[in-house]
């Protein structure tokens, strides 16, 4: 059984008498295990559908299904068990609470899932290169380590689905080196994970590359 598996999406949206086509029938199958790397340009799709795969969008048409379940044409609140069960998310924006520290967030992220332990905190922080930050509010981190630390709180409950939209984008080659490593042992403790990047240097880490362009999946 596929880790994630999603068919024939299709998410449009609004803009006055202007209707634009983010998802074209994409189809997309994540197995256990597997680190996928997703490249695409800007307006591509791939936001929208990385949220459409996690149940925070609801795509227009098709079907999304993680681990035999089905999570689109749910309401919310069962969507959002889905994804506290299965799954990991770095998005561009909004991956920490303001007011909470870096140790606060991870810990709540726990909490969420019901897996994970507190005393692992630190080991996790330290491995994505933050040793000493675990204590610091999100608005003291530069750019870069609030992404490795909005991905310490998405790694927190060892999920099943990893989903990051640019995880190194703002950091030097050393750390990124760092963050690859950490998503490739994600894997080979059987974790699916799909990255949005534009990284040579994270792509070629991947098992698999999708590519996507104007909504619809050209290779991969």
């Amino acid at each position: 059984m596929a880790a994630l598996e999603a068919t024939e999406l299709y998410r449009f949206f609004h803009a006055g008498d202007d209707e634009v086509v983010a998802l074209r029938g994409v189809a997309l199958t994540l197995d256990a295990g597997e680190f996928t790397a997703l490249r695409g340009p800007s307006g591509s799709g791939k936001s929208t559908l990385l949220a459409c795969l996690a149940g925070i969008d609801e795509p227009d048409g098709g079907v999304v299904s993680v681990l035999g379940e089905r999570v689109t044409r749910r309401p919310e609140p069962e969507r959002a068990r889905l994804r506290a069960r299965h799954f990991g998310m770095l998005m561009q924006s909004g991956n920490l609470f303001e007011h909470l520290t870096v140790r606060a967030n991870i810990r709540l992220q726990m909490e969420i899932s019901g897996r994970g332990r507190p005393d692992e905190i630190d080991g996790l922080v330290g491995g994505l290169g933050l040793d000493g930050l675990a204590d610091a509010l999100p608005s003291h981190l530069s750019g870069g380590e609030a992404a490795r630390a909005g991905l310490a709180v998405a790694l927190a409950a060892n999920p099943a689905i990893l989903l990051c939209d640019e995880p190194t984008a703002e950091v030097d080659a050393a750390t990124e080196q760092l963050v690859i490593d950490r998503l490739v042992e994600n894997c080979r403790s059987g974790g699916a994970v799909l990255i949005v990047t534009h990284s040579p240097a994270l792509a070629a880490r991947a098992d698999r590359i999708v590519d996507i362009r104007d909504g619809g999946i050209v290779h991969g």
